[in-house]
């Protein structure tokens, strides 16, 4: 018997025993390809020699100090890492624990900021509807994720949020990319002028949406215009990249190809590749001199920020995807597995889209192609998708709600960038028999 609280408590899990690579091979010796890196952390897969040797490392020299009494070699060395590829006006990163930790922090920074240069009505917060930030109650308050909010909706601070942007279901017939962009962006700027600009501090959004709009990216010109609403009414602009940051998409940061850059910007996953919890805030020199000429103190912290071992690690896994060219393997594994899954189900009955940018793509499932109307939520898809995969040997991160946070099936695949190309076309080989074999299930009044 388990005296673990699990997350689904009626539900056996298999017990993870070791990693190699790309696989998780359980207690019984059974191997499963990890397509998802978890919940797209796992970068550089489950046992890469030189994380594990900068862990053991930083653990034998100083596993802690405490960040409000000293600095440490490791922290200071990751974030100059991290600053090599920064868009431009980000100058300064802390450390924190998890992504969920470093929006947290972002939202309190932010504020701050309005603080620290006399601008103290400035408290309101906006985001977009399926939207997902974190589980803590201040991220999950700013998410735009209804099913994941209900349950505490008497618990959350009141944002706005605006429309996502997703342009498979909510793009008009009659609007070009570019004029949607425009047209959703520009809710932005109705909502702060409804709000009083005067009040409103910061936008929140991801740059490539992650598991609630299954890797939905952003038409031309819609972060542009975002950016340029922003400056207008003197809101900050926040970039959620805790999932498609880190080279997850192909570049270290994914609001680097569109040209945008933010006043703060969260990382997480990819940062430490699941080797260590850590999360991460970086701030532009304009947020960081308000601080350090007003105040002189970030009013934000935890016992564990800027852990010295996992900074270690995470500067471990980001000398790694530099060294060993990993980002250009993301992108050319990624124009692989984009091609291989169109060839798989490109004309599947029940796919609808196809998306996403780099080793970030999301599969989205449909009872009807040309209506494009989601299966019903009774039938639970998603889940069903998951347990083929499980059954089969094979991990892939399949969500629901993406419609309307009730409704809507898809698949999130986001392998580690150590990925081959054999590995690819098996990925899109095993998420169509496990899509085949979810479907397959299902009663027939469920299929149209």
């Amino acid at each position: 018997m388990s005296h673990v609280f699990h997350r689904m408590p009626p539900t056996p899990l298999p017990v993870a025993a070791h990693g190699d690579g790309l696989y998780i091979v359980d207690s019984t010796g059974k191997r499963y390809l990890d397509a998802s890196g978890g919940p797209a952390v796992s970068c550089l897969g489950h046992s890469h020699p030189r994380v594990i040797e900068a862990i053991q490392h930083q653990a034998a020299t100083l596993p802690f100090a405490y960040s409000a009494f000293f600095s440490s070699e490791p922290m200071e060395a990751l974030a100059d890492m991290l600053m090599i590829d920064a868009p431009p006006g980000i100058d300064r990163a802390f450390f924190v624990g998890s992504g969920s930790e470093a929006i947290e922090a972002a939202l309190k920074l932010a504020r701050q900021y309005f603080l620290e240069i006399g601008q103290p009505t400035r408290r309101r917060f906006i985001a977009r509807r399926q939207s997902y930030h974190g589980n803590t109650l201040g991220a999950l308050a700013i998410g735009g994720n209804e099913f994941r909010r209900k349950p505490y909706e008497p618990m959350l601070v009141a944002h706005r949020h605006i429309a996502p942007c997703y342009a498979y279901r909510e793009r008009r017939d009659d609007e070009t990319e570019e004029a949607y962009g425009l047209r959703i962006a520009n809710e932005l700027e109705a909502v702060i002028l409804d709000l009083g600009p005067e009040t409103v501090a910061a936008f929140l959004a991801e740059p490539v949406a992650g598991a609630t709009l299954g890797a939905a990216e952003p038409v031309p010109g819609y972060l542009q215009r975002i950016r340029e609403i922003c400056d207008r009414y003197g809101v900050l602009l926040v970039f959620d990249e805790v999932l498609c940051g880190m080279g997850r998409t192909g570049s270290m940061y994914a609001c680097n190809e569109e040209g945008v850059a933010p006043d703060l910007l969260t990382v997480a996953k990819g940062l430490g590749a699941g080797y260590v919890p850590i999360g991460g805030v970086l701030a532009s020199r304009r947020v960081y001199d308000a601080v350090a000429d007003g105040s002189g103190m970030l009013r934000h912290g935890h016992t564990y920020m800027g852990h010295t071992m996992a900074c270690a690690a995470a500067l471990a896994v980001q000398r790694v995807i530099r060294e060993e060219a990993l980002l250009e393997n993301v992108q050319r594994q990624g124009r692989r597995l984009r091609a291989a899954l169109e060839e798989r189900l490109g004309n599947h009955r029940y796919v609808g889209d196809i998306r996403g940018r780099g080793l970030l793509l999301g599969v989205e499932l449909v009872s009807d192609r040309a209506s494009k109307a989601p299966f019903d939520p009774q039938y639970r898809l998603h889940h069903r998708i998951l347990e083929q995969g499980m059954q089969q040997g094979f991990i892939s991160y399949p969500s629901g709600g993406c419609v309307d946070g009730q409704r809507g099936d898809h698949v999130l695949l986001a392998p580690p960038f150590i990925v081959g190309e054999a590995q690819i076309d098996e990925i899109a080989e095993r998420v169509g028999a496990a899509i085949d074999g979810a479907i397959a299930g299902l009663p027939t009044d469920a299929l149209r």
